[in-house]
């Protein structure tokens, strides 16, 4: 488990990272989301050991991370920007992270990915495009075999094919063992079908941190339609509204609370049509941090 309790970073005058309390459960995938310049990258920087708290502190598996090789033994980290020895080859990295990793590191697992994404082994880094140094970074942080990965705009760069392939290691690894991924984006898209867990980041604050099952459960779209004479204020002032858009006759509405007896008010004006339909990653978001003027749509994208 992960534990970051009353963490603040500054560089100047400037907070990228401000009083933030959270709590990243095993073996579920963890997205942390917000614009650039929310702290994201901050945020796993100290996650990761590479930059101290000025404030607050941070534990992994109950161990504090800042200058702690033992705990560092325990992730991997995926920054933004890959990082790799000048004139390396993709080998010479491997034999660089057998050595940081001594007791995880699977050789066998990085010869059998870099084979199945086609990428040569013996050429230069500096060779590769943005897409093939972002493979290569996954490859390596999953050839490691640590319990927990972080990741910094993991998928920004690589094709539609190559985020799926990602996506599915992912899942395959947390089936087979006790692994924890930590994902950071601007693309709440990207996250949608990923995600257990999500972490919503604003000006360095932590906006919200909160299950996506949890939520889904209480928040609901529906489309309706009903009779011209019917009286929907009356109707819709019983239901806790979070966003109401017409068009024409149809309705649609997100609601808080229960499905059944959200609907169970809405039959009450006879309707004839209604429908629930999914609520998507961004919908709920929008939804659910409810701060008066808050630019959610600046956020989201």
């Amino acid at each position: 488990m992960i534990e970051a309790n009353n963490v603040t970073k500054r560089f100047s005058d400037i907070t990228a990272v401000d009083d933030v309390t959270l709590t990243i459960e095993d073996s579920k995938v963890f997205g942390l989301i917000g614009t650039n310049g929310a702290g994201k990258s901050t945020f796993l920087r100290m996650l990761s050991g590479v930059l101290r708290p000025d404030e607050g502190n941070i534990e992994i598996d109950g161990m504090t991370v800042f200058e702690n090789p033992e705990c560092k033994e325990k992730f991997f980290f995926i920054s933004d920007e890959a990082y790799f020895f000048l004139n390396a080859s993709p080998d010479e990295m491997a034999r660089f992270y057998e050595r940081c990793y001594p007791a995880t590191f699977n050789r066998e697992r990085y010869t059998k990915l870099m084979t199945n994404f086609d990428l040569d082994r013996k050429r230069k880094i500096n060779t590769f495009s943005k897409g093939m140094k972002k493979q290569l970074s996954i490859i390596l942080g999953l050839s490691a075999m640590t319990k927990y990965l972080f990741c910094d705009e993991t998928f920004d760069g690589l094709d539609p094919v190559m985020r799926q392939a990602v996506k599915s290691l992912f899942a395959s690894d947390m089936s087979d063992r006790d692994f924890t991924p930590i994902i950071a984006s601007h693309n709440l898209r990207e996250l949608e079908d990923i995600c257990d867990t999500v972490g919503l980041l604003h000006k360095g604050g932590m906006l919200m941190s909160e299950d996506l099952d949890d939520v889904k459960g209480d928040v609901h779209k529906i489309q309706v339609v009903f009779p011209n004479d019917t009286d929907t204020e009356s109707i819709t002032d019983r239901l806790r509204i979070l966003d109401n858009e017409k068009r024409g006759s149809l309705m649609t509405l997100i609601v808080r609370g229960q499905e059944k007896e959200i609907k169970d008010i809405l039959s009450e004006g006879s309707p004839i049509f209604m429908e629930t339909l999914p609520l998507s990653l961004e919908e709920i978001f929008i939804t659910s941090t409810g701060v008066e003027g808050y630019d959610i749509k600046k956020i989201i994208y």
